[in-house]
Order: structure tokens, then sequence, then C-alpha cells
């Protein structure tokens, strides 16, 4: 196995493993201290059927389900992630950390490449450790302490998986989710300090209004975005991207339309932010 850094702030290549086959613990093990070293990690040329993707998932954890889209038959951990060509907007177009809106977000998601653009239609990943780092010492103990209001309900993002909700509606598909979380995210196994705050899904700071909140959020949600924070990953058939939800957003660019776009993702649980 052999792992290869593709930018400065985040994000390597695995190279030489199988993800279809049995994998050594100690080749699990590696695979996870390069998502830790890392934040995202990318495998390109595998060939997975459902079960299998299933399979590599649990090596990692146990794999929760998505509230809004219903799973594969036989597989309800997995859901696909599609835009056909007919349509405009793509699921979860928008910078964002998986379902920040639940008490106990995902660990980590992976992505997997059924059918791809022939251009376009490029993951763009950010580092929230990065994005604290660069704070002023002032900003860092203004945020220390600050908690804020994760909602499912935000306009933007929910008209991001109307189309998938009309084709596959899950059981809660026209609920609404809301958890708090502290804005300074300590990761659990690093212990490094992270913004935990995304432009899909947070909506004020616990204890103030939205017009109270906005200013200081606008701020965040455009520095987290800084490119020097960021990393752009094309995908190609076959490709699959390992995430670490606890330090990183991502932001799929809609760029492809007329084309079909065709994954399947699975989500690790995670635990209460902290």
């Amino acid at each position: 196995m052999r792992v290869e850094r593709i930018a400065g702030a985040l994000g390597a290549q695995i190279h030489d493993v199988d993800l279809s086959a049995p994998l050594a613990d100690d080749t699990v093990s590696a695979i996870r201290q390069a998502l830790l070293d890392h934040l995202v990690v990318f495998f390109r040329d595998q060939h997975l059927v459902p079960a299998e993707l299933v399979a590599f998932g649990r090596r990692f954890g146990t794999l929760t389900c998505y509230p809004f889209v219903a799973g594969m038959p036989g597989h309800p951990e997995i859901i696909e992630v599609t835009k056909l060509p007919h349509e405009r907007t793509n699921f979860g177009g928008i910078w964002h950390t998986d379902t920040a809106y639940l008490g106990e977000p995902p660990m980590g998601s992976m992505l997997y490449a059924l059918e791809v653009p022939p251009a376009g239609g490029d993951t763009l990943f950010a580092n929230m450790f990065a994005a604290y780092d660069a704070l002023s010492d002032g900003m860092k103990r203004m945020l220390e302490g600050l908690r804020a209001v994760n909602s499912s309900a935000k306009a933007d993002v929910s008209r991001t998986r109307e189309d998938r909700i009309a084709g596959s509606p899950g059981d809660a598909a026209r609920g609404v989710f809301e958890a708090t979380h502290p804005v300074v995210r300590t990761h659990p196994e690093s212990g490094r300090k992270g913004l935990y705050v995304n432009l899909a899904h947070t909506v004020r700071f616990e204890d103030m209004t939205e017009s109270e909140s906005a200013p200081l959020l606008a701020f965040l949600f455009g520095h987290e975005a800084r490119p020097e924070f960021t990393c752009r990953f094309r995908w190609t058939k076959g490709a699959l991207a390992f995430w670490d939800n606890r330090s990183t957003q991502h932001n799929p660019i809609n760029d492809y339309h007329g084309h079909l776009r065709r994954m399947l993702r699975i989500t690790i649980a995670g635990d209460r932010p902290c």
C-alpha cells in the first residue's frame, strides 16, 4: 500500500489496495491512519458490488442510514447519489458537513463512483483544522464555548435533495432534524481543534437570533472555503472517496448538466461533538 498526497491542505490517494478483497487488519489500520493524517483518502480503479462496499465500510465502524432517501433494496445502508441528464440541481451541492443536524453526526462517509460525466462533477474538500488554526487568537477566544444550532431545513440544501426524495423517499423524508453542537470541535482521535459550522446546516448561534448570528457565520462560511484549505478530486469510474466528517467539509460541483453522474454512498456512525 502506498499513500500519495494530492494537495498541501488535505487529501491523499492510496495505491495498491483492492477493496473488493478481504483486508488484513494491518491494512485497515494503515488506511485509518492515512485518513487521520490526510482527512480524506481516495482509491481509484476499484470494482465493488454493493455487498463489498458495505463490507469495506464496516471495517471502520457501524453503518447508518440516511434519513431522507431510502437505501438500496437489500442494502439499506447504501443510497444512490445520482444526477440525471435532465436534472439541474445536484444532491448536496453546497459546502457542508454531512448531517450536522443529527445529535451524533457520522464519523465519516464513503462515496463510490459508478458512472461519471466526461468532464466536471469534481468534489472539493476543505480542512477544518487548517481553517481554525488560521484564525486570530482573538477570534479563537470569541468562538471558544460558543454553540451553534444546525437544521436539516435550510432552504439552500433542502432543494438539493428534492429530486432524490421524489424518486426514493426515506422514512423521514419530510421530517426536520435539529441539533446544537460546539462551534469549535475537538477531534476525538487526534485531539485537534477544528471549526464545526457549515453553510448548508448551521442557522444561528445558541441563545442568539438568526439576524444576530448572520454576520459572524457569514465570515466563518467564507473563511472555511478559502482555496488554501482545500483540495479538488476529479472522479473516474471506480473511484472511491473516504472522508473524515469530523474534520472536513465538501462541496460537489454542479457543472455537468446534460450528463449522468451516479454514485453509491455509505456513512459510518459517529459520536456527539464536543
